[in-house]
C-alpha cells in the first residue's frame, strides 16, 4: 500500500530504539532513518523565497527557479550527519523536476557535496540532454554512474527515485519499470562528509546551474524510497517530502507586491460533454454540467479543480454469481491489456475453483482451476510477470502432502498455468508484498494433521535466478488465518491473525517489523479467534482492524477491535469496538471525501444468514453502521470499481451463491 506521510514520519523516528525483544541497545545510524527533505531546509519557514530564487507555477504544481548559485541554497552536512560523518551505504534520492533546455553537450547539477575548504566533489548528480550521472568519490577516487537514454528534457514534470543497495543501483522514472546498474564495488562504507557543504541545482558556481525547475529533492537513507512514492495517480509528480511552500496555489505576493501570474495562457470553458485533452489543449478548462465539476486539461487527462463528490446513498442487488461450491475467498485484480477479473476459492475439489471475467458489467466464466478445498487466492506480479497463489486446505486423495500451487498468466494462452508448488499445512491465506525491490510471498499455514495449531507458517522470497520462490524465513504461528503486510515510512511490517493454540482462541497475534534481512517481533496484540487484519490510513492516522471470530467454546457474538498507531508510544492501541458476530473479514474502501468498513458476520451461534454491516467513518465518534446488508455465510468481502461503477462482492461459505453489490452514489 501506498503512503503519504510527511507529518506521519515523525512517528517512525522512535520506532527501532521502541523494539524491545532481542535488543539490548538502540542502534543509532549517522543520520536519522527518515526522508530528509534538501529544499525545506534552504526555505525560510515563513514562505518568503531567498533573493534570486523564483517560485514558478506550471502545469499545476509549483517549482524552484534558480537565477544563480545563490549562497543561502546550501547547508552544512552536519545538519544531517548528526551522530557520525559517514555518508549511508545504502539510501535512495527522489528529485522532482521540469527542465525545458539544455544546450547540447552541457551537464547541469541538481545537487553536490563539496568540501568546504578544498572544494572537492564528494558526490553530484547532474544531467544532460539524454543522461543521467551520478558521482560520488571512491576508495579509487572519483566514480561516475551513468544512465543513458534518459527523456528528461521535455518541458514535463518527472519524478525520479534513485536508490542504492550494495553493489546495485536502480533508478525508477514517473514509476515506470526500474533501470538497473550493476556496479563493480558496493558503494564506499567510509565516505565523510566531515567540513563539507550540501548545494542545490549547483556546484557553488555559475557552470553547469540548474535551469530548470524543482519541487521536490529528499534523501532517504538505509531505504528503498520507489515503494513509498509508486504507484501514484499521478506518477511524474510523486510526492515523499514537498515543502509547504510549493505545495499550495496560487503563488502569494509579498507585501506591496501585485499578484503576478507565473505563466500566461489562452483559456476557454468548454461546456457538455467530455472535449479532448491533448497537448495543444493543455490549460484549457471544461465545465461537466452532469457531474457538476471544473476540469483542467494537463495535456493527457482532465484534472478535477471543482468537482462534486460522489456520497454513498445505498445498494443495489446487481448479481447473482453462481460458483461451483461454496466458497471462502474472492480475489478481484485486474491483468493489463486484458481487463478485470476474480477468481473463487471453492471448497469442493470437483470441479474446483473458478476464475470469473467482467464483461459487458457482470462476471462471467472465464476459466477453471482444479483446487483442494480452496481457502483463498491471491494475485501478484514480479516486474512483467502476473501471478495467481492458491492456498489449498488439503492436498489431493493419494498425496501424502498438501500442496499450494502458484499459477502463472500466459499471455499467449491468455489463462493461469501451474507454475510452482509449494507444500503448505491447512493453509488458510497468501500475501504477497515487496522490499526495496524483492519479491515475498508468505502463506498462513493453519494446522498439521488435525490437532497440531502450533506450527511454522513460512516466508518465500522470489529467487531471480532460479525464477522460483524460496525458504526465507520461518515463523511459529497458532493457527494462523491470515496475513497483512503494510508499510510506514521506511519501515516494513507485517501482522499475523492467530486463530487458536490448541486449547483457546485467547491468544496473542503478533505485528512483526522488517529489520537485518528478517521479520522480528514488535507487538503483540490479545485477540480472540483472529481471523483477518485490514489495515488502512485515514489523513495521517494509521489503524489496524482485526476481525475476532470466536471465544472458545461457543461465544460468536463478540467485540472486534481497531487500534491506531499511537505518535508517543509508538505501538498500537485500542481505538474502538465493534460488536461482531464470527467475523471473518473486514474491507476498507473509499468513494469521495467519504471513508468505510464493512465487516464479514458469518455466524451467531444458530444461523449463518444475518447481517453484514457496512460502517462510515465520522471522525471523532468513530465508525458508525449506516447500511445492512443480508448475507449467508458471508466469510469475505472485495471493493472494486469498473468503467460502469463501484461494487462490492461477497463469498458465501454455505452455499454455491456469491453476490455483487452496486453502490448507488448521489
Amino acid at each position: 500500500m501506498e503512503l503519504k506521510l510527511p507529518p506521519l514520519l515523525l512517528v517512525c523516528l522512535g520506532l527501532l530504539s521502541s523494539i524491545c525483544w532481542g535488543q539490548t541497545r538502540p542502534w543509532r545510524p549517522c543520520t536519522d532513518l527518515l526522508p530528509l527533505d534538501f529544499l525545506s531546509r534552504v526555505l525560510p519557514d515563513n514562505g518568503k523565497v531567498p533573493s534570486g530564487v523564483r517560485v514558478v507555477q506550471d502545469r499545476g504544481a509549483r517549482g524552484l527557479q534558480l537565477a544563480g548559485p545563490h549562497g543561502t541554497l546550501s547547508f552544512p552536512a552536519s545538519q544531517l550527519f548528526i551522530n557520525c560523518p559517514f555518508f549511508p551505504t545504502e539510501f535512495s534520492i527522489v528529485v522532482t523536476l521540469k527542465v525545458s533546455r539544455v544546450a547540447p553537450k552541457k551537464n547541469e547539477y541538481i545537487f553536490t557535496l563539496v568540501e568546504e575548504h578544498s572544494e572537492q566533489l564528494l558526490m553530484g548528480l547532474r544531467y544532460s540532454k539524454d543522461r543521467l550521472h551520478f558521482m560520488f568519490l571512491g576508495p579509487a577516487g572519483r566514480e561516475q554512474l551513468t544512465f543513458r537514454a534518459m527523456q528528461l528534457v521535455d518541458n514535463r514534470w518527472h519524478t525520479l527515485v534513485l536508490s542504492f543497495t550494495g553493489r546495485y543501483v536502480n533508478l525508477t522514472v514517473d514509476c515506470g519499470i526500474p533501470m538497473e546498474l550493476l556496479h563493480e564495488r558496493p558503494f564506499p562504507t567510509a565516505l565523510s562528509t566531515k567540513g563539507s557543504r550540501f548545494h542545490i541545482g549547483s556546484r557553488r558556481r555559475w557552470k553547469g546551474l540548474f535551469s530548470g525547475l524543482m519541487r521536490q529533492l529528499v534523501l532517504l537513507p538505509g531505504s528503498d524510497a520507489t515503494s513509498q512514492v509508486c504507484p501514484s495517480s499521478n506518477p511524474k509528480l510523486s510526492v515523499l517530502s514537498v515543502p509547504p511552500a510549493l505545495l499550495h496555489l496560487p503563488v502569494q505576493p509579498s507585501e506591496n507586491e501585485v499578484l503576478m501570474n507565473p505563466y500566461e495562457a489562452n483559456v476557454w470553458v468548454t461546456l457538455g460533454t467530455q472535449p479532448s485533452c491533448t497537448n495543444a489543449d493543455q490549460g484549457q478548462l471544461w465545465f461537466d454540467n452532469v457531474k457538476r465539476g471544473l476540469f483542467l486539461c494537463d495535456s493527457v487527462a482532465w484534472v478535477p479543480l471543482l468537482e462534486e463528490k460522489e456520497r454513498l446513498h445505498y445498494l443495489e442487488d446487481y448479481q447473482d454469481l453462481y460458483t461451483n461450491s461454496n466458497t471462502f475467498d474472492i480475489e478481484v485484480f485486474q491483468i493489463p491489456s486484458e481487463g478485470l477479473f476474480a477468481a473463487t476459492a471453492n471448497w469442493e475439489s470437483k470441479p474446483g475453483s473458478g476464475i470469473y471475467k467482467w464483461i459487458d458489467g457482470k462476471f462471467e466464466p472465464y476459466q477453471n482451476i482444479s483446487t483442494f478445498q480452496a481457502q483463498a487466492w491471491k494475485y501478484f506480479t514480479v516486474g512483467n510477470k502476473m501471478f495467481l497463489a492458491v492456498a489449498n486446505s488439503r492436498g489431493k486423495a493419494q498425496d501424502t502432502q498438501e500442496l499450494s500451487v502458484i499459477y502463472k498468466w500466459s499471455q499467449r494462452k491468455l489463462k493461469f498455468l501451474p507454475y510452482q508448488t509449494l507444500e503448505t499445512h491447512s493453509a488458510r491465506d497468501w500475501e504477497a508484498f515487496n522490499i526495496q525491490g524483492d519479491v515475498f510471498l508468505a502463506v498462513a499455514n493453519h494446522r498439521q494433521g488435525e490437532h497440531n495449531h502450533n506450527i511454522n507458517s513460512v516466508i518465500y522470497k522470489w529467487n531471480p535466478g532460479t525464477k522460483v520462490f524460496e525458504v526465507n524465513q520461518t515463523i511459529q504461528t497458532s493457527g494462523a488465518y491470515d496475513w497483512e503486510f503494510f508499510s510506514i515510512g521506511p519501515y516494513n511490517f507485517l501482522v499475523v491473525a492467530n486463530t487458536f493454540n490448541g486449547s483457546s482462541t485467547h491468544i496473542n497475534s503478533i505485528i512483526y517489523i522488517w529489520l537485518g534481512g528478517m521479520f522480528q517481533p514488535f507487538q503483540a496484540i490479545s485477540t480472540f479467534g483472529a481471523t483477518d487484519w485490514e489495515m488502512f490510513q485515514i489523513g495521517n492516522r494509521i489503524f489496524l482492524a482485526v476481525a475476532n471470530g470466536q471465544k472458545f467454546p461457543s461465544l460468536y457474538a463478540i467485540n472486534s477491535t481497531i487500534y491506531e498507531l499511537n505518535t508517543s508510544t509508538k505501538t498500537f492501541l485500542k481505538f474502538q469496538d465493534i460488536v461482531t458476530y464470527s467475523a471473518v473479514d473486514w474491507e476498507f474502501f473509499t468513494m469521495g471525501d467519504e471513508k468505510f468498513l464493512v465487516v464479514a458476520n458469518s455466524f451467531d451461534g444458530i444461523s449463518h444468514s444475518l447481517n453484514s454491516i457496512i460502517y462510515r467513518w465520522q471522525g471523532y465518534e468513530g465508525f458508525v453502521p449506516i447500511h445492512r446488508l443480508p448475507t449467508t455465510g458471508c466469510i469475505d468481502w472485495e471493493f472494486f470499481t469498473s468503467t460502469e461503477g463501484s461494487y462490492l462482492i461477497y463469498s458465501s461459505a454455505t452455499q454455491p451463491l456469491s453476490k455483487v453489490f452496486r453502490l448507488k452514489t448521489y
